[in-house]
């Protein structure tokens, strides 16, 4: 079974320096239909304006991926972390016990666009944690894992029963994904048009699956997405 959901029917709040589409229930958003999917909590597609960003603030018990689409994003955080997140990264947080961060947009000039993710780790009170690695020229034409439980594949580790790939497919291309038993896929389209399981999703479009065994995707023209392997 796939469920569908449209990017136009997301959460949006645009606070001037920050243009956000919320895919689950987030901030002042709410839809008790979308509270999020198995132990991923938030995908939010943030736009950040030049010399803008989120100033010094807490976080504990959540695993935070960064993953940027355009530009550069500054991080610093109270474990001593200081680094600069650019396309292609996957940057994992893991907030533990608890952590202080910060994320601006060092352009003068120009902005920026990334996903902000949120998992549910199977462990409370982890020490917190940090890593980052660039997967920018391994996800042509194939499904690249960028995270998962035991950092397979040189992915980042992320404390949860949770697999991320990522995928750029030119028009025609094809990948396919084998869902195990008990297993449920959250697809999110980070930009272009792709059929998936023969159902068309655009931009910004996310899909729901479970009772899959196999998840097939075909860019109809270039193509960017991420695909949550979940318990």
């Amino acid at each position: 079974m796939l469920i569908r959901r449209p990017a136009n029917e997301r959460g949006h709040a645009n606070h001037g320096w920050l243009d956000s589409h919320h895919t689950f229930s987030f901030a002042n958003y709410h839809d008790p239909q979308f509270m999020g999917f198995r132990s991923l909590r938030v995908i939010n597609d943030d736009r950040v304006s030049a010399g803008a960003g989120f100033p010094t603030h807490p976080h504990r018990d959540m695993e935070i991926v960064s993953y940027v689409v355009e530009g550069a994003l500054e991080h610093k955080d109270s474990m001593g972390n200081g680094s600069v997140i650019r396309p292609g990264d996957v940057q994992r947080m893991s907030a533990g016990t608890g952590v202080r961060h910060s994320e601006y947009n060092p352009s003068k000039q120009d902005g920026i666009r990334f996903l902000q993710i949120w998992i549910q780790p199977d462990v409370r009170g982890l020490e917190p944690g940090y890593e980052q690695k660039n997967f920018l020229d391994e996800r042509s034409g194939n499904l690249r894992l960028v995270a998962s439980p035991d950092g397979q594949h040189e992915s980042v580790l992320l404390h949860q029963d949770a697999r991320i790939y990522a995928s750029v497919l030119k028009a025609g291309e094809t990948v396919t994904h084998s869902i195990g038993k008990d297993r449920h896929v959250w697809l999110q389209i980070v930009d272009g048009d792709v059929l998936a399981n023969d159902t068309a999703l655009g931009g910004g479009d996310g899909a729901a699956l479970s009772e899959e065994s196999r998840l097939t995707i075909t860019a109809e023209q270039s193509a960017h997405f991420l695909l949550f392997d979940l318990a």
